[in-house]
């Protein structure tokens, strides 16, 4: 049961927004907030007033049904308009308490994906270029914008590393679970005898930190710079172009050289710095709320296997939700990605809804 304080807290606050919205002298960040917050409570204000109103009109229709003097068929009405109203209640009721469940800040950030060939040699390094080109058609379907900030390709058109940054609506909350384990059991093209290898890729998703959100002192970093290691006969080698930051308070440590200017390697990799370093806070304060409470969907952490890609049954199966689709190609190309995110979407607000 939801309180109907927390209910009728919606309805007040949708009224107040609406009256505030229409004032003219608020600025146009705080505009831009309220208005989010009014879009946001816009979703569930017609349930937030069924709601609350649901009680009353349960019980005059019990009257009527109740009522001796109520003729057969408007008791057979009544009877059916109780029903409706109660499974109506019952849709109501899970939606609001979704919406009232602790937001997650980062779900509405941008993000930076980064990706790393795991166990299996050349075959890891190639299913982790599969595995990219799947994220950047998902973001063409999406109309999400994706730039690669930093990328080290292998043999045979395989990547050893891609981070890269992916910009649209609602972004976080669409991809963070996708960080872990990626398992690929296929034959390998090189492979004679037609044996199946296992190998992985890790990837994590960080939600994009504004300057806003995490302040780097100076003080605190050490920056290095040496020569690039790309292609010989470029001019990206040619100077100390190359920049490897350390933030000595946490040791994190991030190396850019993609670009043959110092300043640009330094933008990007104090980008990818700031976001490692809003996950680093987050994660503390998260392990300290779910210290008693251990999720299935996982805790996004690199080393977690989260799913397995079966090339020769055509099949893609998520671990952490017991879930096989057995359309491996369309979910490489993107097309039922949503099918997936959807499902673990569903059993981390269960588990969200159960702890609270």
């Amino acid at each position: 049961m939801i309180p109907l304080e927390k209910v009728k807290n919606i309805i007040d606050k949708h009224a107040k927004l609406e009256i505030d919205l229409s004032a003219t002298n608020i600025d146009k960040k705080k505009f831009a907030e309220m208005s989010k917050e009014y879009s946001d409570l816009n979703e569930v204000i017609n349930d937030a007033k069924f709601y609350t109103s649901f009680q009353i009109e349960k019980e005059e229709l019990e009257k009527i049904i109740n009522d001796k003097a109520s003729d057969k068929d408007m008791v057979e009405l009544a009877n059916s308009e109780l029903l409706a109203l109660i499974s109506k209640n019952e849709k109501v009721k899970k939606k609001l308490t979704i919406f009232l469940l602790p937001k997650d800040e980062a779900d509405k950030k941008n993000a930076i994906l980064e990706i790393r060939a795991g166990t299996g040699g050349l075959e890891a390094s190639l299913f982790a270029a599969d595995l990219f080109k799947m994220y950047e058609k998902i973001c063409n379907n999406k109309n999400w914008s994706l730039e690669v900030i930093s990328i080290s390709k292998s043999d045979a058109g395989g990547l050893k590393e891609v981070i890269a940054s992916v910009k649209g609506k609602n972004i976080y909350s669409t991809l963070k679970y996708e960080s872990g384990v990626h398992r690929v059991q296929r034959v390998p093209e090189t492979e004679t005898q037609g044996r199946v290898h296992t190998s992985a890729a890790t990837v994590a998703v960080l939600p994009e930190a504004e300057e806003i959100d995490v302040k780097i002192e100076e003080k605190d970093l050490r920056i290095d710079v040496f020569r690039s290691s790309g292609p010989g006969g470029q001019s990206v080698n040619t100077t100390d172009s190359a920049v490897r930051i350390t933030h000595v308070p946490t040791g994190i440590v991030v190396s850019q050289q993609d670009e043959k200017s110092q300043i640009r390697n330094k933008e990007k990799g104090l980008k990818i710095l700031r976001a490692r370093l809003y996950e680093f806070e987050r994660k503390k304060k998260d392990d300290e709320r779910s210290k008693y409470r251990k999720s299935k969907i996982g805790t996004g952490d690199r080393s977690e296997r989260i799913r397995t890609y079966n090339f020769p049954q055509g099949r893609v199966t998520d671990h952490r939700i017991n879930l096989t689709l057995h359309k491996l190609n369309e979910f490489m190309e993107g097309e039922i990605f949503d099918e997936m995110i959807e499902n673990i979407n569903l059993q981390a607000q269960e588990e969200l809804m159960s702890a609270n």
